[in-house]
């Protein structure tokens, strides 16, 4: 079972997101920010972790940049979540560190391609 961390400023992208991951089976808790986020993964790194790009305080680039230096050998997967389209944002995350990219709004199809994308759910077709 898969440990994953939501971090989005918007309550109800964080309560939407949350239903669908605990639908596939995954166990989730939230922070509000990338430092509400990067204080918990100081304590618990989580599995994987669905990333805003756009938050107060510290946003989804800084956090990513952040976490990707404090693994040690423990990388969750990340999977970024923006309203951000351009093809500079999207290579920006990639390069911080993330490992898929979904575009908002998105819903539970989209979400769980890219989860078995990322190897965090079995492909049920397969």
């Amino acid at each position: 079972m898969t440990f994953c961390l939501i971090v989005d400023d918007s309550a109800t992208i964080r309560k939407i997101a949350r239903k669908s991951l605990e639908e596939f089976g995954l166990v989730c808790e939230e922070a509000e920010d990338g430092v509400y986020a990067y204080e918990f993964c100081q304590k618990q790194m989580p599995g994987m972790i669905l990333l805003d790009w756009n938050m107060p305080r510290m946003n989804g680039l800084e956090f990513i940049e952040k976490l990707r230096g404090m693994e040690n050998g423990n990388a969750p997967k990340v999977l970024f979540c923006t309203t951000e389209s351009s093809m500079d944002h999207i290579m920006s995350a990639m390069k911080a560190g993330a490992n898929e990219y979904i575009m908002k709004p998105f819903d539970q199809i989209i979400l769980r391609t890219k989860l078995v994308q990322l190897d965090i759910l079995e492909d049920v077709e397969a």
